[in-house]
């Protein structure tokens, strides 16, 4: 039975057009609001009081930070975004306050008597001298937690996902997260908690949890290296949590979604270069709930936010990626998996190997191709429903030259296999030199070869071939009307 499985390029241009309806979405976040300053300077000498180097300040600069850094993201990526959070009665709250600007929905609560959680950064040259961080980690009272409360029940109607950004900062109490995910799930509303705990039992109802490997594995005990300790670790931690799915955050070696009744999704690092780790959780975590609540499947909002987070550990400090970053990332990743199916025979044996080890059929068809028609296009997705992954084989411009004489082909060998690859039916995009595809059929042995039906079996070459090893001819009934002869036909005579 055909596999449902989008290729590569299918599922870039699915999550772009996901990242399209961000606009429409409202992500309310409720945890450990921060201010993180950054203090740049120079290093010119050694202190005479202690072996350390003296700063010398040249600028200062604060952003959102911790709970405050997911809201950011979610509003540079097109959303709307609402911050529910505990500041202080004191500078650093009026600060962080005034940073939103506007831009995000201001659900802060001030606690008298609570400093502002801040953490300041002082740098020299990119890189970080020194870390001060001001806070009180301590739960906040009955009275604070109510106030929260009822913040986020008030901002509750207005979202579309709900994002729990604990960093163990004592905002999200046993209290505050029970009645928090109560009241979305009772509302239809996906719950995303990025957690701090030690265990996970405090998060019991959300939809996704996003641990990374340290705390799935201080959660559940299982080491989480590799993809086969991750999964484990992600169930444990699933059934731990009682949550519908769990998402390990696995730095350099990606993400492994873990379902309930369903296999392990691993998904490769999608970092290019890494200039600062600084708040890419926060970035993960954001367009994942994003794209849930854009109507993505979880598997695709992972890998929304797996290239999300590619861009954000490339950018220095505490950084947001905004969506048109996100959309180019997108659209290049499109022209890499297009190029990426054409290959030569080596690669392409291997890479047919590879799916018949999972278990998919592999179909074949070939031909000229060289000015795509709606003939083609039908063609090719009927062959395609005859199989699991698609093997379509290309003339060269030699050969196409020796069957269809000097005029032809009117675009290169080079530019047909890459109009093939970008159609969606084409799993595998090869070129030939002979007049026939006889060389390719004999070692890539498909299980299915298919054909037009202007064919008959005994014409089709490769059918006695592949009928021998056990695979099977399929002749497709050829759409009226179409054809590149005709078409170069009706371009000449319109000169």
């Amino acid at each position: 039975m055909p596999s449902s499985q989008a290729s590569s390029a299918d599922a870039e241009r699915l999550l772009a057009r996901h990242l399209a309806a961000f606009s429409g979405v409202t992500v309310l976040v409720l945890g450990d609001a921060m201010l993180d300053r950054y203090v740049h300077g120079d290093v010119r000498r050694i202190s005479p009081e202690a072996p350390i180097p003296v700063l010398r300040a040249r600028t200062r600069r604060f952003v959102l930070g911790g709970a405050g850094n997911v809201a950011e993201n979610a509003a540079a990526l097109g959303a709307r975004a609402i911050l529910v959070g505990l500041i202080g009665d004191d500078a650093a709250g009026q600060e962080l306050s005034a940073t939103l600007q506007g831009r995000i929905g201001n659900g802060l609560v001030r606690v008298p008597g609570r400093p502002t959680t801040v953490k300041t950064r002082f740098m020299s040259g990119g890189h970080q001298l020194l870390r001060l961080d001001e806070e009180e980690p301590e739960p906040p009272g009955p009275e604070a937690e109510a106030a929260l409360l009822a913040a986020f029940r008030a901002a509750l109607p207005q979202a579309g996902v709900v994002v729990l950004s604990d960093y163990d900062k004592g905002v999200l109490t046993d209290t505050v997260l029970h009645e928090a995910i109560a009241a979305a799930r009772a509302a239809g509303i996906p719950v995303v908690v990025d957690p701090k705990r030690p265990r996970f039992e405090a998060y019991a109802g959300a939809t996704v949890i996003t641990p990374n490997v340290l705390e799935v594995t201080r959660a559940t005990g299982l080491a989480a290296e590799d993809d086969t300790g991750a999964a484990l670790a992600g169930e444990a931690a699933r059934t731990q949590a009682g949550a519908e799915a769990v998402l390990v955050k696995r730095s350099e070696k990606g993400l492994t979604l873990v379902r309930h009744g369903q296999p392990p999704r691993h998904l490769p690092t999608r970092a290019v270069e890494v200039a600062d780790v600084s708040g890419a959780g926060d970035t993960l975590v954001t367009a994942f709930a994003l794209a849930l609540a854009a109507g993505a499947e979880m598997p695709e909002a992972a890998l929304l936010a797996n290239v999300a987070a590619g861009l954000a550990v490339a950018k220095p400090g505490t950084a947001t990626v905004t969506r048109a970053e996100l959309a180019s990332a997108l659209h290049r990743q499109e022209v890499l998996a297009i190029d990426s199916k054409v290959m030569e025979l080596d690669a392409a044996l291997a890479q047919i190997a590879a799916w018949r080890a999972t278990g998919l059929k592999v179909g074949f068809t070939n031909g000229c191709f060289d000015l795509i028609h709606p003939g083609h296009v039908r063609l090719l997705a009927a062959a395609r429903a005859q199989c699991d992954r698609l093997v379509v084989a290309l003339n060269s411009d030699a050969s196409v030259q020796r069957l269809k004489g000097p005029d032809r082909p009117v675009q290169s060998e080079a530019a047909r296999a890459t109009v093939m690859a970008s159609m969606a039916a084409a799993d595998l995009v090869m070129l030939f030199e002979d007049d026939t595809p006889e060389r390719l059929i004999r070692a890539i042995l498909p299980d299915v070869l298919i054909k037009g039906a202007d064919y008959t079996i005994d014409q089709v070459v490769g059918a006695d071939i592949v009928q021998a090893a056990g695979g099977r001819v399929a002749l497709i009934p050829l759409e009226q009307g179409h054809s590149t002869t005709g078409t170069i036909r009706r371009i000449n005579a319109g000169q």
